[in-house]
Parts: structure tokens; sequence; C-alpha cells
């Protein structure tokens, strides 16, 4: 057998890395805006999981009726609005601890 036989095939060239924090940044004017950010990261994580639409639009009936995956996809934005809320010093000014 020639090299050329035992070559392997060309890997598939890596895809464009998606931004998963819009804005890259985490900072917000409100908490409301902090969670409308988590509920787009988290849809962005789910998209950059599974980047083939059509099975992300196969699967969707199944854990759009599902109680535990729904469960799931709210303790995924509970995390997200976390590090967005410690990121914002939970919307409250950052007041410094050195005595004047």
């Amino acid at each position: 057998m020639t090299t050329a036989e035992h070559a392997q095939p060309a890997a598939a060239p890596m895809p464009a890395a998606p931004q998963l924090i819009p804005g890259n940044s985490l900072i917000t004017a409100t908490p409301d805006e902090g969670r409308l950010l988590a509920v787009r990261m988290a849809q962005l994580v789910i998209k950059f999981t599974q980047p083939d639409e059509k099975v992300r639009e196969l699967i969707r009936p199944g854990y759009s009726t599902n109680a535990a995956d729904l469960i799931a996809i709210t303790q995924t934005v509970a995390l997200e609005f976390a590090t967005i809320a410690a990121a914002n010093h939970y919307w409250r000014p950052a007041t410094s601890t050195a005595q004047s």
C-alpha cells in the first residue's frame, strides 16, 4: 500500500466560534435586563451544544412537555443569572471598604 492509501481524510474545518455572551459583557442596567441576558445565554449554549437546527426542532417537542426537562432549563437560566447578578454587584453600587 502506498502512503496515499493510508492517508486519513481531511478534517472538516471548525466553524467560527459563536459569541456565547452577547456583546461580550455581563453588565446590564437592571435585574430584568440581566434575566433576559441569562435566558439568551442559555439559548446560545443549547445552540452551541447542538448546532444542527433540524435536530433541535426534532427534539423540542420532547423536552417542551417534560416537567423535569423544563426544570433543568430553568436551573440553567438561574445559574447564568446568578453569574450576571454577581458581575453587576447585585445592581447595587460597589461600596468601598476602606476607612477614611
